[in-house]
């Protein structure tokens, strides 16, 4: 069987021939019985965007894109006024979701300007991210764990747990929790399995109503398509049974939040870099592993408005404690062994775990950011340190932001940072603009916690 092609990064999505030897995006859809394929991509907030396209249009969209109106379409960096977004698909993320729709497809799309890849489209930032990588010699692979709530709305439109049984302050594992929610769970696993994603374990997470699916590690791309895959599945099949996944970081007060933990190895070719006979520290990972682990610590701050990229991400991060009894959120930027309280957790030598994201992060530039931080560190050889003991941090060791703003600031004074978007320091400021104005619309909010503390108070 030939191998499918997809449109080169630099090339125009314009009049492309289709050779006789090549998969087409019409060869695909009809292998799988798909009448409709949904053309994909997310803006920099993650929300995904898209059309639907006949398959008597698969030639169409393969030879010319798709044309969105940008600016309508969301935090992309356009304005009005501006030329159309054309969205070119990659035949390798080609994903049919008949368990969604019989007959329909997604497959995920590079936003393209004037014949360029558009520079502030979250997978053209990652795709970039990776090429500065692959210039170093070097590839990433990439696990995401996708946390979640199923919740529904009351009248008074205040949340509830979906399942009303599910009430305990720690239900973390709950075999009970697990059968009543047994359709859904199967559900959704049964669709990771058919993609051939490897799903491996699903489980009620520390919070009542929240649950985590995981599923193979893989290339840095193919796991970000997969992570807005997921979620669009999860929303959807929840949806259909009468509820709401959400990923909001903290949607309860007194509950765990949710994260998104990414775990993270480099590799050369078929080589695992992490992975080191010679550690005196004891972790067995490489010189390149520390340095690389160096970097995320040494950027940290302004990592975060990336990898907790919302007002409510701050909520999880700021907690001190849950009902049942333990945030799993970092406060600090410390790295350690097998150990959760850590922003930077070391469970074998293989790869480590970013635990400070959370379930609003934009897969891509979450992950384009984290290489970003962590190639600078191997190129300025940073020294993270030794490891820090169960349960505690160096005193060095940066403070995470406590809100959104902090995480802004943060980002406009760390250069490094501000180009990890497409190299572009532009697209960076952009970015944390955007992410300030997020803020003071929250902040200009009158609340219900200033009434009752302003109101009488003199």
């Amino acid at each position: 069987m030939t191998s499918l092609v997809t449109p080169e990064l630099n090339s125009a999505p314009v009049e492309v021939q289709t050779p006789q030897d090549r998969i087409t995006l019409a060869d695909l859809a009809g292998a799988h019985d798909v009448r409709f394929i949904l053309a994909t991509f997310v803006d920099m907030t993650g929300k995904p965007c898209a059309k639907l396209v006949p398959v008597e249009a698969a030639d169409e969209l393969e030879g010319g894109g798709m044309g969105f109106a940008g600016y309508a379409a969301g935090l992309i960096g356009q304005n009005p006024q501006d030329g159309d977004l054309i969205a070119v698909p990659d035949l390798q993320s080609f994903t049919p979701v008949p368990f969604i729709k019989d007959g329909l497809a997604v497959v995920h799309c590079d936003p393209y300007v004037n014949g360029k890849p558009w520079p502030y489209a979250p997978r053209v930032i990652l795709k970039n991210a990776l090429s500065r990588l692959a210039d170093a010699g070097m590839q990433a692979k990439v696990g995401a764990e996708v946390e979640y709530f199923l919740v529904r709305k009351n009248d008074d439109g205040t949340l509830a747990t979906a399942d009303a049984r599910d009430d305990s302050p720690r239900p973390c594992y709950d075999a009970r929790g697990v059968t009543r929610m047994y359709d859904h769970l199967a559900e959704i696993s049964s669709a990771m399995n058919t993609l051939g994603w490897g799903n491996y374990a699903n489980d009620h997470e520390d919070a009542a109503g929240q649950f985590e699916q995981n599923f193979n590690f893989a290339d840095a791309l193919t796991t970000a398509d997969r992570v807005v895959t997921l979620r669009y599945i999860l929303n959807i099949l929840a949806e259909q049974r009468g509820m709401t996944a959400t990923f909001m970081p903290k949607p309860f007060t007194d509950r765990t939040g949710s994260g998104l933990h990414l775990h993270l190895s480099l590799w050369s070719g078929s080589d695992p870099l992490f992975p080191s006979d010679d550690d005196a520290e004891g972790l067995g990972l490489s010189e390149l592993a520390y340095s690389f682990i160096g970097g995320l610590l040494e950027h940290a701050p302004a990592l975060q408005a990336f990898l907790a990229p919302t007002v409510n991400s701050y909520k999880r991060t700021g907690a001190t404690t849950s009902s049942s009894g333990a945030t799993w959120s970092p406060r600090k930027a410390s790295y350690g062994g097998n150990d959760r309280t850590h922003m930077i957790r070391v469970p074998d030598d293989k790869r480590i775990e970013l635990r400070s994201g959370d379930g609003s992060a934009n897969p891509y530039l979450a992950i384009a950011a984290v290489i970003a931080a962590g190639l600078d560190g191997i190129q300025q050889r940073r020294d993270p340190g030794t490891p820090s003991g169960p349960g505690e941090s160096k005193p060095a060791a940066h403070a995470l932001p406590a809100t959104l703003l902090h995480a802004v600031e943060a980002l406009r004074n760390d250069p490094v940072m501000l180009a990890s978007l497409s190299g572009d320091q532009a697209i960076g400021a952009y970015y944390a603009d955007a992410k300030e104005e997020e803020f003071l619309v929250w902040h200009n909010q009158v609340s219900d916690w200033e009434i009752r503390s302003y109101l009488t108070a003199i």
